[in-house]
């Protein structure tokens, strides 16, 4: 599964998470025992850092960084896109539900292939989508893009957790407790199996700050967060 490429990498994903959809926001808060919500508000905190006006969320899911950007005094309007419609309905129903400082709207589309002009807006941020990309060059690619010189373009993810002291137990964790948690409260062990594997075959913290230099970014970086087995990276567009 996680070996595949291309158009079968898209397909079992999407299939996937259209799978587990209804069960996506509850899985999140127990994996990361709710922390995710502050990691995306961090997200979005250095997407607007020094930029203001329009935000893109790619790979939106349920809308969740979505909202953290609309609620940054920075951001004027968002749009999050995502290829499944499932995910996309769920995050247009939150986004109804929920208090936004600025307009949200949401829209199925592809991450490496985006519907919109080149460099329309001041930043393009995406929270666990990189990772599930057939070609994460590619998305990479397009949210350079889309945004405009001097704007931000932010990545949130999962990174395996190598030569800590607590290395040993996030491997059980990954390993064996989620795809647990995702057979009980999912009802699906396979989709929380890909997840771990996923992370193993994924480039490194180190690895993707370079991919994102090579894509064009400037002032490229990143921080570690949740014991180092999440990655906040940023980079600017030149000019």
């Amino acid at each position: 599964m996680v070996g595949l490429r291309d158009n079968a990498k898209r397909r079992y994903v999407a299939e996937m998470f259209t799978r587990i959809a209804p069960r996506y926001d509850l899985m999140n808060g127990l994996m990361t025992g709710g922390m995710h919500h502050r990691w995306r508000r961090e997200a979005a905190a250095a997407a607007t850092r020094g930029v203001g006006g329009a935000a893109l969320d790619v790979a939106t899911g349920t809308g969740d960084l979505a909202l953290a950007l609309a609620r940054r005094p920075e951001v004027s309007r968002v749009v999050g896109v995502d290829l499944l419609p499932e995910m996309v309905a769920l995050a247009r129903a939150k986004a109804r539900n929920g208090h936004t400082g600025s307009a949200v709207s949401f829209a199925v589309a592809d991450g490496p292939s985006l519907p919109f002009p080149s460099g329309v807006f001041a930043c393009a941020a995406t929270a666990w989508g990189l990772r599930n990309m057939p070609d994460p060059r590619e998305a990479l690619a397009e949210m350079v893009r889309v945004v405009k010189p001097g704007g931000m373009v932010v990545s949130l993810d999962s990174f395996a957790v190598e030569g800590t002291p607590w290395s040993r137990g996030f491997r059980l964790f990954f390993h064996h407790v989620v795809p647990l948690m995702g057979q009980v409260f999912a009802g699906d062990r396979a989709a929380y199996t890909y997840l771990p594997r996923s992370v193993d075959g994924f480039l490194s913290a180190e690895e993707l700050e370079v991919l994102m230099a090579e894509a064009g970014l400037a002032e490229v970086g990143h921080r570690k967060a949740g014991l180092g087995a999440v990655g906040l990276h940023w980079g600017k567009v030149p000019g």
